[in-house]
C-alpha cells in the first residue's frame, strides 16, 4: 500500500465522528508504573503485567500522584521530573514530538535542551511517519530535525534499521506491535509530551506519544492506524483501542523504568504533525504535569481542560469529543494501564 500524503492524511482525519461525553470515565485500575519484570529483548519474551494489583488499589481507594506546576520553563520541568524519576536508570530514551518543518507549536528547544542535559546517558528518540512528507524517511527526517533546531544532542530515529515486535498482553485487537528496533537499546523511557489536540485521536497525550510515536513508520504505525488489519485508516473508538494496545506493549516492556511529563502549552486542536497548517491555539497555556502513571497524567490533563473556567476551551473539547477521544482513557483503564483516580500535587 502506497504512503498517503500528509495533506490527504490530515483531510481524512478531519472527518468528525459521533461525540461522547465525559460521563463514565471514572474508575480505578493498577498503574503502568507498578508493572514489574526484568527487561530483555522484546522479541524473546513477553512481560507480565500485574493485573492482580487492580483489586488492591480499588479496595484501598489509593490515588496516583500527578505533580503539577503552572510554570512552563526548564527549571520547573526539571523540578517535576525529580518527583517521578526514581525508576529511571541506565541508558535513557527521551521521547518527544520533534515536529514537521517549522512547526509553530512544538516544545521550546531551549527548555528541552536544559532538561535533557541533566538526564545522564540520555538520547532523544523519534520514529519515521507512515504518511508522506519530510519525516517519512530517515534522510529527510534528519533534515527536519536540523531545520527545527534539534541539534544539541543525538536524536535516534529508532526505526532507521527496521523494527522489532513488542508483544501486546491481553490487548483489544493487536497481539504485537512493530516498534523501532533501536528502542530495545534503552533501559528507561522518559515520555516528554506536548499535550494538545489531535486530528484522529481527539487529543494527543502521553499515550499517543508512545503508542504512535515509537511504532515504526513502515509497519508499526500502520498497525496502530488499522491499515494492516482493516486496510484503511480507522477512526473513533477502534483507533483509541489500537493506541491503547500499542501503549500497553511499551509500558509492559519498560515496567517501572518509564515516566511521563505532559506540557499543556500552545494547545492547538491539531497535532504537531500538522506542521505550519495547524490551527492557531486559542485555549490558554495551563502548565505542566508529571507522573509515573500514564492514565493518571492523561486523565488529569483532560480534566484540566474540561474544568477550565474559560470559554476558549470549547474548540479543544469539541475536537476531543468529535473523535471519541475520551475512549483513550477508558481503554487504558480496561487494559490495567493505570489509575484514573489521582491526586494533583502542586510543586509551586
Amino acid at each position: 500500500m502506497s504512503d498517503i500524503s500528509r495533506r490527504n492524511f490530515m483531510r481524512m482525519a478531519g472527518v468528525a465522528l459521533t461525540g461522547v461525553g465525559l460521563t463514565g470515565i471514572t474508575g480505578l485500575v493498577s498503574g503502568c508504573g507498578e508493572q514489574q519484570a526484568s527487561k530483555t529483548q522484546a522479541q524473546a519474551h513477553s512481560r507480565e503485567s500485574k493485573s492482580g494489583s487492580a483489586k488492591t488499589v480499588a479496595e484501598t481507594g489509593d490515588k496516583s500522584a500527578v505533580y503539577f506546576t503552572k510554570h512552563i520553563d526548564a527549571e520547573h520541568l526539571i523540578k517535576l521530573y525529580e518527583k517521578v524519576n526514581s525508576g529511571i536508570r541506565g541508558k535513557v530514551a527521551v521521547k518527544l514530538h520533534t515536529g514537521e518543518p517549522h512547526g509553530p507549536n512544538i516544545l521550546p528547544r531551549d527548555m528541552v535542551q536544559t532538561f535533557q542535559a541533566q538526564i545522564p546517558d540520555s538520547t532523544i528518540i523519534e520514529a519515521n511517519v507512515a504518511y508522506g512528507g519530510a519525516r517519512s524517511n530517515t534522510a529527510s527526517h534528519r533534515q527536519t530535525l536540523q531545520t527545527n533546531g534539534w541539534t544539541f544532542c543525538p536524536v535516534d530515529i529508532i526505526d532507521e534499521d527496521g523494527d522489532v515486535n513488542f508483544p501486546v498482553n491481553g490487548g483489544f485487537h493487536l497481539k504485537e506491535v512493530a516498534m523501532g528496533s533501536h528502542l530495545t537499546n534503552y533501559d528507561s523511557l522518559v515520555v516528554l509530551t506536548h499535550f494538545k489536540g489531535h486530528a484522529m485521536g481527539g487529543f494527543g497525550g502521553s499515550l499517543k506519544n508512545i503508542a504512535i510515536g515509537c511504532a515504526s513508520g513502515k509497519v508499526g504505525k500502520r498497525q496502530v492506524h488499522g491499515l494492516q488489519d482493516y486496510g484503511k485508516w480507522v477512526t473513533g473508538g477502534l483507533f483509541m483501542e489500537l493506541m491503547a494496545d500499542s501503549g500497553k506493549a511499551i509500558c509492559d516492556h519498560f515496567g517501572q523504568q518509564i515516566t511521563f511529563l505532559n506540557v499543556l502549552r500552545r494547545m492547538s486542536v491539531d497535532c504537531d504533525c500538522a506542521g505550519t497548517s495547524a490551527a492557531e491555539p486559542v485555549i490558554p497555556d495551563l502548565g505542566m504535569m508529571a507522573s509515573t502513571d500514564i492514565l493518571a497524567i492523561d486523565q488529569a490533563s483532560v480534566d484540566m481542560v474540561y474544568n477550565l473556567d474559560d470559554s476558549r476551551k470549547t474548540d479543544l473539547i469539541k475536537r476531543i469529543e468529535s473523535r471519541e477521544g475520551l475512549r483513550q482513557l477508558t481503554a487504558m483503564k480496561e487494559l490495567g494501564m493505570g489509575n484514573n483516580r489521582y491526586e494533583l500535587i502542586s510543586v509551586d
